[in-house]
């Protein structure tokens, strides 16, 4: 069991993820059109995106992360009124993590928010799901990468965030107050359109 310092590039958004093993959270790749517009949107598509478009996450509940510095500069926009929230630095322009609402036990913690190391390969294991890689800008070569959202991965992660949930772990949250407002008010921007 790890805990993890989290960083934005400049370093004024700092944190920790604690408590993380492979088994903690799922570590998967998502290659759909919404997660690659919000590197376009960051500037940072070099950062953020592997070659073929797909952002690394490892998926844990909002518990787990604790913000030691910066909180004021946390950012978030939703592509669409009712997209996800999807958090960055307002600093650095940094991607920090995807969520779904302020009473959901989850976050797609971004890789480029998390320190690199050894200690980061050993704690996240490896990538278990490479998914909607029909929006993939080529085609990986990879026996593991799904056009869409696989079975087997709504099968482990859906038990997880039932029991998060009833553990009350989408609180505390350091992108959601504990009435359940965001932290910063969300920036709404077009959703990408189908030859985005």
């Amino acid at each position: 069991m790890a805990d993890l310092t989290l960083s934005c590039s400049c370093g004024t958004v700092q944190g920790m993820a604690t408590a993380i093993t492979p088994d903690s959270g799922t570590h998967a790749v998502c290659y759909c059109r919404s997660c690659q517009a919000f590197a376009r949107h960051l500037q940072r598509e070099g950062e953020i995106l592997d070659p073929w478009g797909g952002t690394e996450v490892f998926q844990i509940t909002p518990s787990q992360i604790k913000i030691t510095a910066g909180a004021d500069q946390i950012r978030c926009i939703r592509l669409g009124p009712k997209g996800i929230y999807r958090w960055y630095s307002g600093c650095c322009n940094t991607a920090i993590g995807n969520t779904l609402g302020a009473s959901v036990p989850f976050i797609g913690l971004i890789h480029s928010f998390i320190t690199p190391g050894e200690q980061r390969s050993q704690a996240l294991g490896p990538v278990l799901f490479k998914v909607f890689g029909q929006y993939a800008r080529q085609l990986p070569q990879s026996d593991s990468l799904h056009p869409g959202l696989p079975l087997k991965m709504l099968a482990r992660n859906l038990p997880k965030m039932l029991m998060a949930k009833l553990r009350g772990r989408h609180k505390p949250s350091p992108f959601f107050s504990d009435t359940g407002a965001p932290v910063s008010e969300p920036q709404i921007i077009a959703k990408p359109g189908p030859g985005d």
